[in-house]
């Protein structure tokens, strides 16, 4: 036995989200929150999206045979928590720290705004680095959440189940098709782009009977669990954290969605 599916769930909306988008639009320079990153709860919405998610995990493939993980950050974790327990299957998630978001460093809590007041020198070595291999003075880059999911990958892979289900962020989820489905830098940082993942949404990966194949996508980004039980989608998403460079903007956005904007990511 080992994992064939993997059922990836982005968390609810939390209050991160919705104060990081409120000050991304008000022109400020910093996210006004009493979190550290790794505790910031999710909102009511949040809550009520993970509990309509769990009534459809069972049509995802996760039952209580399947294995769970969740991102140690709270808003995941506490999606995955609330989502099983709806969901009625007997599942305790484990935690794991390797699927925590992108983490920051010292861009932590600044809006764009911010960024380009207080670290107007990092918008040129991003630029130069590109945004795939850039990493903030003490956070990480894409490619550094990359090489923490492969190592989570070859534990998930001998777990005694062939679906496995993980609550965790936005760029996490572009980062395990990325690995899973053999993309490329260009192709990952598109999709950021140009399918941003809502909150509560399920994305589902399926092995290759040829294992030397990549996994392909059955399902990206689905929401209607949400809709069926009228509880509102939400997309936080848009933020540059350093200005990007010009061929990596969609003109037809106003910013470049490589993850929300964030004090508290994703």
């Amino acid at each position: 036995m080992g994992l064939e599916r993997l059922v990836i769930v982005r968390h609810g909306e939390s209050v991160g989200n919705e104060a990081a988008s409120a000050a991304e639009l008000a022109g400020d320079e910093v996210i006004d929150l009493p979190y550290r990153d790794a505790d910031t709860p999710l909102s009511d919405t949040g809550e009520a999206q993970a509990r309509a998610l769990g009534s459809a995990l069972p049509a995802f493939g996760v039952d209580d045979g399947a294995a769970a993980w969740v991102s140690t950050y709270r808003r995941a974790a506490h999606t995955g928590r609330l989502a099983l327990a709806a969901s009625g299957v007997a599942r305790v998630p484990r935690p794991d720290e390797r699927l925590r978001d992108r983490e920051l460093g010292v861009l932590d809590h600044l809006t764009s705004h911010g960024v380009a007041a207080r670290y107007a020198s990092e918008t040129e070595r991003r630029a130069h680095l590109g945004k795939f291999y850039y990493r903030p003075p003490g956070g990480e880059s894409w490619a550094d959440v990359a090489l923490r999911l492969r190592s989570f990958l070859v534990d998930a892979r001998s777990a005694p189940a062939t679906t496995g289900v993980v609550f965790v962020h936005e760029a996490v989820v572009h980062l395990f098709r990325y690995v899973l489905e053999g993309w490329d830098e260009q192709r990952v940082l598109s999709a950021a782009i140009e399918a941003p993942v809502p909150n509560a949404s399920v994305t589902i990966l399926e092995a290759d009977a040829d294992p030397d194949r990549p996994w392909r996508a059955a399902l990206v980004g689905d929401v209607t669990h949400l809709e069926r039980h009228g509880v509102p989608a939400t997309l936080h998403t848009g933020r540059r954290d350093v200005a990007p460079r010009q061929d990596e903007i969609d003109p037809g956005r106003p910013d470049d969605a490589e993850e929300e904007p964030r004090a508290t990511a994703d």
